[in-house]
């Protein structure tokens, strides 16, 4: 697993995700705030253990 830290697109608060590094495929998730408890949509991918790619967005829907 490796550690990203991003700024959740809801709250602002910096947060960290865990990415599963075992997929040398673009990969996507969704993954809950550890603040705010909001879903944000992953995409990334990892080639010879390195993070190659990252993206990520709120879900449209989920704003308060």
């Amino acid at each position: 697993m490796f550690e990203k830290e991003l700024i959740c697109p809801y709250c602002m608060e910096k947060i960290t995700v865990l990415l599963d590094m075992g997929n040398n495929e673009f990969t996507e998730s969704i993954e809950d705030c550890e603040v705010c408890c909001r879903p944000i949509e992953l995409k990334y991918s990892f080639e010879n253990e390195e993070l190659i790619s990252f993206i990520y967005k709120k879900i449209e829907g989920n704003e308060f």
